[in-house]
């Protein structure tokens, strides 16, 4: 049927639509993009090793890894790495595409085991790695676990009693009009002011998150925390041990796959958390060129890197072998953290119970106080 110049057919989209659509489903493809977590790379490092050293191509094994991973966007990555390695580009290319989802890391230890035909043994390095990074961030966030929650726990019942229980007393003392003590008038007047102001509260609470979180981010921010967590007295042992861990981690993973030590050192300035950390590498990755030793180099950061650590390096660089002496630091470190974690929330326990104490002490004594007063005036 030919259709005149003002009809449309029933079935027929609108001219744009059906884009209209594709748009809005990458969009929001986008903005709710599962995240991909280190558990699912170690799953795809691991079972891609598994395969590859079964005697399956490279191609085979990608596209036999991306058929069985859960995270539909991790798949989707892998699929299209896949397809781009079936076309002729190598497999550090195809990663190259996804910075957001494989490190530099990752990304040059592939190129080296390609380089060298043992990507095999390369892939084998890198699940020991991501292991190892796996189970140092799961005893830090384990550790974190139990006085995060007494301190939610200690806000939350402290603002119910603010906003559920202070007025109710209030109105019981306001009907003696006796002069209360200084503590429960502080108490009274929060009390009040919160219950009466709450949108502004919430909103400068609010507020407050989000300027503290963007200053956080930024390189003032992050030069001003990261010195403060290194001076801290139980913070800064942990600190300080988590990334000298990854330093000695990454760089023998690294030196181990071929990879030159300045770029080596590069790349792990990339893989510390510390910002101090990362700048120290950065210049040792530069003074390096000019002849210097590893160790003399380091040696001019008493406070990040332990004499410990310096002497070993020095040793390992007369006997040839800084990757092995870096592989046992790391391990000791590793350990270390391991142990910390474990006595971790025995040593914050006394502190949480303190402060827990005190603040319901002080609100004890504020609400207690003119009662007492007001029997003693019968």
């Amino acid at each position: 049927m030919i259709l005149g110049s003002g009809q449309i057919a029933k079935n027929q989209p609108l001219l744009g639509q059906k884009e209209g659509k594709e748009v809005k489903k990458r969009f929001f493809a986008g903005k709710f993009r599962q995240g991909i977590s280190l558990r699912d790379k170690i799953f795809f490092v691991q079972n891609l090793r598994i395969m590859i050293k079964g005697g399956l191509s490279l191609g085979a094994a990608l596209q036999t890894v991306a058929e069985q991973i859960s995270n539909k966007y991790f798949k989707e990555v892998i699929g299209n790495v896949w397809k781009e390695v079936e076309s002729g580009v190598t497999f550090s290319q195809a990663l190259e595409k996804y910075p957001k989802v494989f490190s530099d890391l990752f990304i040059n230890m592939i190129k080296s085991g390609e380089l060298s035909g043992n990507l095999e043994q390369v892939l084998e390095r890198l699940h020991i790695q991501m292991k190892r990074d796996h189970d140092l961030i799961s005893k830090v966030k384990g550790a974190m676990i139990y006085p995060a929650v007494v301190l939610i726990a200690m806000v939350g019942i402290g603002t119910a009693m603010i906003i559920f229980v202070v007025p109710k007393l209030i109105a019981i003392f306001e009907e003696f009009r006796a002069q209360l003590p200084l503590p429960t008038r502080i108490l009274i007047g929060i009390s009040k002011f919160i219950t009466g102001h709450g949108l502004i509260v919430a909103g400068g609470l609010f507020l407050f998150v989000f300027l503290f979180t963007k200053f956080y981010q930024s390189q003032s921010g992050k030069k001003f925390f990261h010195k403060l967590f290194l001076k801290l007295p139980v913070m800064a042992n942990i600190v300080k041990k988590i990334n000298l861990a990854r330093f000695c981690r990454t760089a023998s993973s690294l030196l181990k796959t071929d990879i030159p030590i300045v770029q080596s050192l590069k790349i792990t300035s990339l893989v510390v958390g510390n910002i101090y950390y990362r700048a120290a590498l950065v210049d040792a990755s530069q003074k390096i060129t000019k002849g210097l030793q590893i160790n003399k180099v380091l040696s001019d950061y008493p406070k990040l890197f332990p004499p410990t650590v310096i002497q070993m390096l020095k040793v390992g660089e007369e006997s040839g072998a800084v990757e092995e002496v870096l592989d046992e630091v790391a391990q000791f470190y590793e350990e270390d953290i391991n142990q910390v974690m474990e006595t971790l929330p025995s040593i914050i326990e006394p502190i949480l119970i303190l402060v827990l104490g005190l603040g319901v002490g002080g609100m004890a004594v504020a609400v207690i106080m003119p009662m007492y007063s007001l029997t003693q005036s019968f």
